[in-house]
C-alpha cells in the first residue's frame, strides 16, 4: 500500500500488502499516498462505493457523503479505474486494457442474463453462469449485471475465491465491512 521504496521498514510489513494486478500496481507505483486518504478493499467494502457501468466505465456509487467520495474518488485515481479511451481526463496506456476487459465482459455477463431468464433460471443455466463469471472474472461486472437476481448473485459471492461474504447480505446486497468507512 505505500510504497517500500518510500518506507523501507515497511517492506516485510504483512498489514502494507494488498494484492493488485499489474496494472493496478503500475499505475500506483511508488506514490506516497496517505493510508487514511483512500478506501481500501481490505478495510472498506468498495462494492458501496464503486460503480461498474455497461460500456467498461467506472463511476462513484450515489449516496455516499462527502468523506467517503473523496476516498473512493483517491481510490480510483491511485490505480486508474477510470481510465477510458471515451471518458474525458487521463486515457489509459496502449498496454492498459482493463476498460476493454470490463466492456467485453459486461456484454459476457448480459448475454449470460438473457439465457438464464430464457430458460426459467433453472438450476443448470445458473451454474453454466457460474462458471462463465468464473472463467472471465470481474466479480463486480457480474455482481452489477446480475443485480436483480439475489440467487446469482449469492452463488457469485460464494464461488469467486477470497469474497468476503461479510460484505454482502442474504440477497447479496453490499453492506458495511465491520470497521470500514463505507
Amino acid at each position: 500500500m505505500l510504497p517500500k521504496s518510500l518506507h523501507p521498514e515497511l517492506k516485510t510489513t504483512w498489514t502494507n500488502f494488498l494484492l493488485g494486478c499489474t496494472n493496478c500496481n503500475s499505475v500506483k507505483g511508488a506514490q506516497d499516498i496517505g493510508i487514511n486518504d483512500s478506501l481500501w478493499p481490505d478495510r472498506d467494502n468498495t462494492f458501496l462505493s464503486i460503480c461498474y457501468t455497461r460500456g467498461g466505465f467506472v463511476i462513484l456509487a450515489n449516496g455516499l457523503n462527502t468523506t467517503q467520495q473523496s476516498k473512493a474518488q483517491t481510490l480510483l485515481d491511485l490505480v486508474g479505474l477510470q481510465r477510458h479511451p471515451a471518458a474525458s481526463g487521463t486515457q489509459p496506456a496502449r498496454r492498459d486494457k482493463r476498460w476493454r476487459d470490463r466492456e467485453e465482459i459486461w456484454k459476457a455477463a448480459e448475454r449470460c442474463r438473457e439465457n438464464l431468464e430464457k430458460s426459467g433460471q433453472t438450476k443448470e443455466a445458473r451454474e453454466l453462469v457460474l462458471e462463465v463469471a468464473k472463467g472471465y472474472g470481474f466479480f463486480s461486472v457480474w455482481m452489477t449485471v446480475f443485480e436483480n437476481h439475489p440467487d446469482v448473485k449469492r452463488e457469485l459471492i460464494e464461488s469467486f475465491p477470497g469474497t468476503a461474504t461479510v460484505c454482502f447480505n442474504r440477497n447479496g446486497k453490499p453492506l458495511n465491512r465491520p470497521g470500514g468507512s463505507v
